[in-house]
């Protein structure tokens, strides 16, 4: 393959060129790779989306609980630990992420659900007041995002808590409907 790597004296750039794709490695590993339209990936760059793969998370518990991960569809970088249902931080940086759930059977004698996205750093809610609704909602669905500061090593993870009600709501499994997705934008 034919690339240069050059200094032109006019700037403060190294600049590469070449018409076929480059691919910049570290342990042998391609770190950045940019193909011949200038398209850039970067495959080593953590990101992870998990899901629970099919299974009900039924009857969670009044005072809260960690919603639990059945399955990755993918985590380019091995930094989802299913079994604690946490992403780890691997650098110090700003985290993308994003969880959706689906419940089944909210308690309109619940005072307040409250979803959330706890990091190391700084904890995260989305609160529901589910006396919004006429009578139990059967389906109703929270997404919500956040650009989390993170240090390697940080944990994040996704919580429920019911505060008073019965305990009859469940998280649905489904894969198109409950998600936790992240990645490092910097």
């Amino acid at each position: 393959q034919d690339f240069q790597l050059y200094h032109d004296g006019t700037d403060n750039h190294i600049n590469v060129t070449g018409s076929q794709t480059l691919n910049i490695q570290t342990s042998g590993n391609n770190a950045i790779v940019v193909d011949a339209n200038g398209h850039v990936t970067k495959p080593l760059q953590p990101a992870f989306s998990v899901n629970k793969n099919g299974t009900d998370q039924s009857n969670f518990a009044i005072g809260g609980e960690t919603i639990v991960w059945a399955a990755e569809r993918f985590d380019q970088n091995s930094d989802f630990d299913l079994t604690e249902n946490r992403f780890v931080a691997p650098v110090t940086g700003k985290y993308f992420l994003q969880v959706q759930i689906r419940f089944e059977n909210l308690d309109t004698a619940a005072t307040y659900y409250i979803l959330s996205i706890s990091t190391s750093n700084q904890t995260y809610y989305f609160i529901l007041d589910p006396d919004y609704f006429d009578q139990d909602a059967v389906y109703y669905s929270i997404a919500f995002s956040v650009l989390a500061d993170m240090d390697a090593s940080d944990t994040a993870t996704v919580s429920i808590n019911q505060n008073a009600g019965t305990a009859q709501t469940d998280i649905d499994g489904n894969v198109q409907y409950t998600f936790f997705t992240g990645h490092l934008v910097c």
